[in-house]
């Protein structure tokens, strides 16, 4: 694979065992390119912060193909609504919080409205049948609201690490299809 890969984790990070720190080393193994960027103060997330670190990261980066997890989907929403992002190959938004997530560290990233554009070429929603942070019903309305594919999990949580997502087999086959 020589496309190049940006990771973008969520709320406290996705180290170890987590599918993210996972997926990074098989790219990494393989001679990918990839970036597993590190937001500052994950554990207290500001927006300002990770919106000029995601911005300086694509500048530098230039990733071909974009995999947020649960609040950084978030972010790249806010950074689409602003119209200032340069347009990937592929984007894969993987367990996105609701909209009217109530967490007290994370209010300044909520609500926001769903973007109207992604600013990928190919887009797929990721979700799971029982994720606490975002209900089905959420899920299919986002996905409606965005309109691109949506794979739903049975019973995969917040698809990370606590719900048994170290390893995932799926996401890179998926890279090299």
């Amino acid at each position: 694979m020589r496309q190049k890969v940006l990771l973008l984790h969520g709320w406290g990070g996705s180290d170890y065992p987590h599918w993210q720190a996972w997926l990074a080393g098989e790219i990494a193994k393989e001679y990918g390119v990839v970036s597993f960027l590190k937001f500052s103060d994950f554990d207290t997330p500001k927006l300002a912060v990770w919106r000029e670190e995601l911005l300086q990261e694509l500048k530098d980066f230039q990733p071909d193909i974009v995999i947020t997890h649960s609040l950084a989907n978030t972010l790249w929403f806010h950074l689409c609504n602003e119209n200032i992002l340069p347009e990937i190959q592929k984007l894969y938004l993987v367990a996105p919080p609701s909209n009217s997530c109530s967490t007290e560290e994370l209010q300044e990233f909520f609500p926001l409205a769903l973007p109207k554009k992604l600013f990928a070429k190919e887009a797929m929603l990721i979700t799971s049948t029982d994720d606490p942070y975002m209900s089905v019903d959420e899920a299919k309305a986002m996905q409606e609201s965005l309109d691109i594919p949506m794979k739903v999990l049975e019973n995969a949580g917040h698809i990370n690490s606590d719900s048994g997502f170290g390893e995932w087999p799926w996401m890179l086959k998926e890279l090299h299809s």
